[in-house]
């Protein structure tokens, strides 16, 4: 009777830790397999929208490329009364000088593509091949185009665009610079990445 009674304390015994290393495995295989299923914390992180400070930027100048939101750099420029008086001037020399083709959020459709006319968002990349263009944010001439009134030039292939991101005529780019979607959180910074809430 002993000896059926012992029989039976180590066939529990063996049962229990059998189904113990075995749950166990089965939840060791699980894990990672749904954690597969969520998002990394760095592709949550390159959509995330981006805060930026655009109090010490004076009139005239840029800060960026930014290279942070979605791994795209973005530049925001402060243009200037000069700057922004220039812009009309330009209109006849543009592909698409009213942003009819859809390269900015609807509250960017206008002379300024932008919320506010002083501040500019774009994102740094020509869409011709994706190049970065170098920034020439003084209304001055420059020896690519005796006319120019501030904006950007990519020396990839030699796309222009005026200080709204708009594409000068006889470019590569058939298309303006991108405006991303962005809103003020404050006077002093900018949310990159989201439209805001009824901004």
């Amino acid at each position: 009777m002993s000896e059926d009674g012992t029989d039976s304390g180590r066939r529990r015994f063996l049962l229990g830790s059998t189904s113990v290393v075995g749950v166990a495995g089965v939840v060791g295989a699980v894990v990672p397999f749904v954690g597969s299923w969520s998002p990394s914390a760095k592709a949550r992180a390159a959509g995330a929208a981006v805060r930026v400070d655009i109090s010490s930027i004076e009139p005239g100048s840029i800060l960026g490329p930014i290279p942070a939101w979605r791994g795209r750099p973005i530049f925001v420029v402060r243009r200037s009364e000069e700057a922004l008086a220039a812009l009309p001037t330009q209109d006849e020399r543009l592909q698409d000088p009213d942003s009819t083709q859809p390269e900015q959020p609807e509250y960017a459709t206008n002379e300024f593509r932008s919320r506010e006319p002083e501040i500019l968002v774009l994102v740094g990349l020509c869409p011709h091949l994706f190049c970065s263009p170098t920034p020439h944010v003084a209304v001055r001439a420059e020896s690519f185009d005796e006319q120019w009134k501030g904006g950007f030039f990519c020396p990839c292939h030699g796309s222009r665009f005026d200080l709204a991101g708009r594409v000068y005529q006889g470019s590569p780019a058939s298309r303006n610079m991108q405006v991303p979607p962005y809103y003020y959180e404050s006077d002093s910074v900018l949310v990159i990445g989201e439209d805001g809430v009824n901004a």
